[in-house]
């Protein structure tokens, strides 16, 4: 299993796996999921995948077994910034305006983790390490980035499972239904928790 951390300076290193990655999210979202998503060619894509975020990929002999995207708050593109920060300003349909207490950072040591999966035909009994190797290279390309936090909106119970992998996570906004799943954001401060 390797994990390779992607950016539009490095993608071209790494073959098609930027483009598998792309497919693996279709599969997951829009395939298993049924969400609305723009596609094209089998690939799920948005305003988001620009050159300012990082897309990380586990992978194994080809094959896509989980996936994440990183980009910065302080990230730009049109009138679009990040994902949490256009849903609170209400330039999203797809995801409720009130998913956080305060209004959504704007600064370069936080950035926003999205598009989590871990693909579904991975075994039971090799989930727990592909989400670990996920996790972990999630952390050391935001602490290469700068990032001391990431801000998510994910599924409830990502944030037991970051505190199980020794994170130290918060909620910080109310727990939401979002297309019959409990979502709530976490921020999740980049260093160990020794307690």
């Amino acid at each position: 299993m390797q994990t390779t951390t992607l950016s539009f300076q490095n993608m071209h290193a790494h073959g098609a796996l930027f483009t598998d990655v792309l497919k693996a999210r279709h599969e997951s979202f829009v395939v298993q999921r049924n969400w609305d998503l723009p596609t094209v060619d089998g690939m799920e894509f948005d305003q988001y995948d620009t050159p300012q975020s990082r897309w990380i990929a586990v992978h194994h002999l080809g094959e896509v077994l989980a996936g994440i995207r990183l980009t910065p708050t302080t990230a730009r593109c049109g009138i679009y910034s990040y994902m949490i920060r256009d849903a609170q300003l209400g330039l999203l349909d797809s995801i409720p305006g009130d998913l956080l207490y305060e209004p959504a950072p704007v600064c370069a040591q936080v950035w926003e983790a999205s598009r989590v999966f871990i693909a579904t035909h991975v075994p039971a009994r090799s989930r727990g390490a592909v989400q670990a190797n996920l996790m972990q290279e999630m952390v050391r390309t935001a602490r290469d980035e700068g990032a001391s936090q990431l801000l998510g909106l994910c599924p409830r119970v990502w944030m037991r499972w970051m505190r199980r992998l020794g994170y130290a996570t918060e909620h910080v906004g109310p727990c939401l239904d979002i297309d019959g799943s409990d979502n709530q954001a976490i921020m999740m401060r980049l260093k160990l928790n020794l307690h």
